[in-house]
């Protein structure tokens, strides 16, 4: 015996919501971008506001990463230590300046561009102005530093060489038309992404294929009477 027209239609509405759903985080890896840290005693924080906008005080420690992330919750933290003392200790303080250690990581062979092979990580101490940001005690380490028209960091000392923020495919390529994290912009005041959840594109084609559904169980249903 056969299955009722409305069945029918109910398996071929549910097929086609799991269809969308499974497509949906499937999209993007994530982005490869240069993310912006602080150090906070031995670790690192995910910096909220862009190193334009972020006035360390003496004393303070800023990280770069290169890599892969989808957002803030996976992006991966500078692999050196933010020891202050360690990074500046042939800097002496001097009146009318403050000092920035800086960690600047490039990230892994897996991290790169095509074609492109990271630096070693390294450290620096940026002697600075008291009112400069984290932005102005990298440009006087690590030149030369390349920015995008819309001030985002794309390059510290000319790594990499081209690209910036670019979303990258699940199989590792660039794609186009794509922005990294607000926070890898100098100008970026948020710490970026949205979780990895479905975007509001997918719940949109959900309800689309649903009401499709319905008025398929509803004309079955009428041919039935």
């Amino acid at each position: 015996m056969g299955r009722a027209p409305g069945a029918i239609a109910l398996l071929v509405v549910l097929g086609a919501v799991l269809t969308v759903l499974g497509a949906g985080p499937a999209q993007a890896a994530g982005y490869r971008y240069w993310s912006f840290w602080e150090g906070s005693g031995s670790g690192w924080t995910y910096a909220t506001q862009g190193p334009s906008l972020v006035r360390p005080d003496d004393g303070a420690v800023e990280g770069f990463r290169f890599s892969v992330s989808e957002d803030s919750q996976d992006s991966a933290k500078p692999r050196r230590a933010p020891d202050f003392a360690k990074i500046c200790a042939d800097t002496p303080a001097e009146d009318g300046t403050k000092r920035i250690a800086l960690v600047i990581d490039p990230g892994t062979a897996a991290d790169a561009p095509a074609g492109g092979t990271p630096p070693a990580p390294r450290t620096a101490c940026a002697r600075v102005s008291p009112d400069a940001s984290a932005a102005e005690a990298l440009a006087t380490v690590a030149k030369p530093l390349r920015y995008s028209s819309d001030a985002m960091l794309c390059a510290i000392t000319g790594y990499p060489a081209s690209g910036c923020g670019e979303q990258v495919s699940g199989d590792g390529r660039s794609t186009p038309a794509a922005s990294a994290p607000a926070s890898a912009s100098p100008a970026g005041t948020g710490s970026g992404g949205s979780g990895g959840g479905p975007s509001a594109g997918v719940f949109v084609g959900i309800g689309a294929v649903l009401l499709l559904g319905i008025a398929a169980v509803v004309r079955a249903r009428r041919r039935r009477g």
